[in-house]
C-alpha cells in the first residue's frame, strides 16, 4: 500500500502565502500605476505591456531553466494555435481594463474580477456539462440579480465588467487546456503579439501621437516598467500556486478586486445605492461559493484498498 504524499513544509506554505498576497496586492493596486501614465492612450499602454513583457519573460525563463519547455512548445503547431488564441483574449482583457481605469470606471473593473469566479462556474455548466450544487445555483442567481439591479439603477449596463470577466474566463480555460507552463506560455503569447505591438507604436510615431519619447523621462520610465509590472506578479502567483491549496488561492484572489474597489472609491467614482446593492449581492454570492468550496474540500475521501 502506498503512503500518502507528505504535507508541505511550514516554510514552503509561508513563502507561498507571502508570494500570493503580494501578487494579488500588485493586481489590486495596478490602477495607481495606470493613473500615473496620465493621458497616454490605452492602446499604447497595452502595446508597451506586450513589447516589454517579452524580454522580461525571457530573462525569467533563463533564471528558471525553462528554455527546453519553451522550445518544445514552439515546435508544436497545436500549442502555438492555442497560445495565439490566448494572446488575443488576454490583449482584449488588458485593453478593456486599461480603458476602464483611464475613463474612471475602476469600480466596474473591480466588479468584473469579482464576478469572474462566478463566470467560471457558469462556464463549467455550459462547456464542461458540470452540475451545480445548491449553493452555486443560489450564488449565480444572486450575482445575476446584482448586475440587473446595477443596470436598472444606474441606467447603464456594466459592459466593461462583463468583457473583463468573460475574456479572462475564456483565457483561463484556453490556458488550462494548453500543455505549457505559466511563464513559457506568457512569453510565447507576448512573442506572438510583439510584432503587432511594435508596428502599432511605429504607426503612432508616424502620426505624432506616441507618448514614449515625447512627454518626459519619468513617463518613459513608467512605460518601460510595463513589462516588469505585468510579469512579476504572474511569477509570484506561480510560486504561490505551487505551494498553496486551491481553496487558499480562491480566497486570495479577492484581494485584487477589493483593492481596485477601494481605489475606485478613493478616486471619487460615483457609488450609488444601486452599486451598494449590486456589490452586496455579489459579495454574498462569493461567500456562498467559498463556503461551499471549503465544505467540499473537507469531505472525507475513502482510502484506496490495499
Amino acid at each position: 500500500m502506498t503512503s500518502a504524499a507528505p504535507a508541505a513544509k511550514p516554510e514552503e506554505l509561508r513563502l507561498g502565502l507571502i508570494c500570493g498576497v503580494i501578487a494579488y496586492a500588485c493586481w489590486g493596486l495596478f490602477p495607481i500605476y495606470l493613473k500615473a501614465l496620465g493621458d497616454t492612450a490605452p492602446t499604447e499602454i497595452v502595446a508597451h505591456r506586450v513589447l516589454w513583457s517579452a524580454p522580461v519573460g525571457a530573462f525569467i525563463i533563463g533564471l528558471a531553466g525553462q528554455w527546453r519547455e519553451t522550445y518544445a512548445a514552439l515546435k508544436s503547431p497545436r500549442v502555438i494555435a492555442l497560445l495565439a488564441l490566448a494572446a488575443a483574449l488576454i490583449s482584449c482583457n488588458w485593453l478593456v481594463y486599461v480603458w476602464a481605469v483611464a475613463n474612471d470606471r475602476v469600480l466596474q473593473a473591480s466588479l468584473g474580477y469579482y464576478i469572474n469566479p462566478l463566470i467560471f462556474v457558469a462556464m463549467g455548466v455550459v462547456v464542461l456539462k458540470e452540475k451545480l450544487s445548491r449553493a452555486q445555483i443560489v450564488a449565480v442567481a444572486l450575482a445575476a440579480a446584482g448586475v440587473l439591479v446595477l443596470a436598472v439603477g444606474a441606467g447603464v449596463f456594466p459592459w466593461p465588467s462583463f468583457l473583463l470577466a468573460m475574456s479572462f474566463t475564456l483565457y483561463g480555460y484556453v490556458r488550462k487546456t494548453t500543455p505549457v507552463g505559466a511563464m513559457p506560455g506568457l512569453f510565447i503569447e507576448t512573442l506572438i503579439l510583439s510584432p503587432f505591438a511594435l508596428a502599432y507604436l511605429m504607426w503612432m510615431q508616424s502620426q505624432g501621437t506616441l507618448a514614449l519619447g515625447h512627454k518626459g523621462l519619468s513617463l518613459d520610465v513608467l512605460l518601460f516598467l510595463a513589462g516588469p509590472v505585468t510579469v512579476v506578479p504572474l511569477v509570484l502567483f506561480s510560486l504561490a500556486a505551487r505551494r498553496l491549496s486551491l481553496t487558499m488561492i480562491g480566497f486570495l484572489q479577492y484581494i485584487g478586486p477589493t483593492g481596485q474597489f477601494a481605489l475606485g472609491l478613493y478616486y471619487g467614482e460615483k457609488f450609488t445605492l444601486a452599486h451598494a446593492i449590486c456589490f452586496g449581492l455579489i459579495w454574498s454570492a462569493l461567500a456562498l461559493i467559498s463556503i461551499d468550496a471549503v465544505r467540499r474540500n473537507r469531505r472525507p475521501i475513502a482510502a484506496p484498498a490495499s
